[in-house]
C-alpha cells in the first residue's frame, strides 16, 4: 500500500530531509585525500545527534554504521572503516538517512576526492542529471515507471548502464515503504502518482555493465566488471504541479 502524506507529515519529512542535506554539505568539505571513511561516519553521526536526529541506517538489518561509503567500483552499502583511506583520484558515494520525530529523510551524493579523471567526472555529472530527469516525472497523474524510464533514457543515452539489483523506494514513517522505484523500464506502467506520495529516487549508474556482486561482508555491492559506479539520491514529494525536493538546502 502506498501511503499518502498530509501537509503536517510532509513538513516533518522536510525537517528530516534538511538535516540530511546539511550533513551532506558538511561532508563535501571533509572529503579529501588522507581522510578515512570511519572519520566521515563519525562526523555524520555526531552531526545528526546534535540536531536531535538518529541515524536511519545504523542497526537497520544489523548494518553497523551511520553512512554507506562506497568507493570507486563499489556501488552501494560500503561499510566505513579506519582502514579505508581516501586517495587522490577516488570517487566516493555517501548515502545517509536520518529519522527525527518519527519521519525519515534519505539522500546520497557521489563526490570527487581531489583531482579525478575526466571520465569519472562525466560519470558523476550524468548520474546526477539522471536523478533530476527522474525527479521531473514525480508529478500527480503520471505513472511510476515514467520516473524509471526517464532515468534509464538519460543513463543509457550517455553510454552507461543502470544497476538493476537495487531500486528507489517510498519513504515516510519507515525508511523503506511502497512503492519500489526501479531505475529502468517502459514508461506508462505501474501505479498512478498522486499528490502526497513521498519517494526516494536514487539512480545507481555504472560506467561499464550493470551487473553487480556482493562482497563477503554481505553488504558491499561492487560492479562485476570492476568499472566505476556513482549514486545520487533525493527524497521528494509528489505534487499536482512540480515535485518538491525535501533533501536539499
Amino acid at each position: 500500500m502506498i501511503i499518502l502524506k498530509s501537509q503536517q507529515e510532509i513538513a516533518k519529512m522536510a525537517f528530516a530531509g534538511r538535516i540530511v542535506a546539511e550533513v551532506l554539505e558538511g561532508l563535501k568539505n571533509l572529503v579529501k585525500p588522507g581522510i578515512t571513511t570511519l572519520e566521515l561516519d563519525e562526523f555524520t553521526e555526531e552531526f545528526l545527534r546534535k540536531k536531535g536526529a538518529k541515524p536511519a541506517f545504523k542497526g537497520y538489518r544489523d548494518y553497523p554504521a551511520t553512512i554507506c561509503a562506497s568507493i570507486n567500483n563499489q556501488v552501494v552499502h560500503g561499510i566505513p572503516s579506519d582502514k579505508v583511506v581516501l586517495k587522490n583520484g577516488d570517487i566516493i558515494s555517501i548515502d545517509i538517512g536520518a529519522v527525527i520525530d518519527g519521519f525519515y529523510g534519505d539522500a546520497a551524493i557521489t563526490l570527487p576526492v581531489g583531482d579525478i579523471s575526466t571520465e569519472a567526472s562525466r560519470l558523476l555529472k550524468i548520474t546526477e542529471t539522471a536523478l533530476y530527469e527522474g525527479i521531473k516525472m514525480a508529478v500527480a497523474g503520471r505513472r511510476l515507471s515514467d520516473i524509471s524510464n526517464a532515468v534509464q533514457a538519460c543513463v543509457e543515452g550517455n553510454g552507461y548502464s543502470v544497476v538493476r539489483d537495487f531500486v528507489g523506494h517510498g519513504i515516510g514513517q519507515s525508511l523503506h515503504e511502497e512503492p519500489q522505484i526501479p531505475n529502468f523500464g517502459k514508461a506508462g506502467q505501474g501505479p498512478r502518482l498522486k499528490s502526497g506520495m513521498t519517494l526516494a529516487i536514487e539512480p545507481m549508474v555504472n560506467m561499464g555493465r550493470w551487473e553487480i556482486q556482493i562482497l563477503e561482508d554481505n553488504w558491499t555491492a561492487v560492479t562485476k566488471d570492476g568499472s566505476l559506479s556513482a549514486h545520487f539520491e533525493h527524497t521528494v514529494v509528489v505534487t499536482d504541479n512540480a515535485p518538491e525536493i525535501l533533501t536539499k538546502l
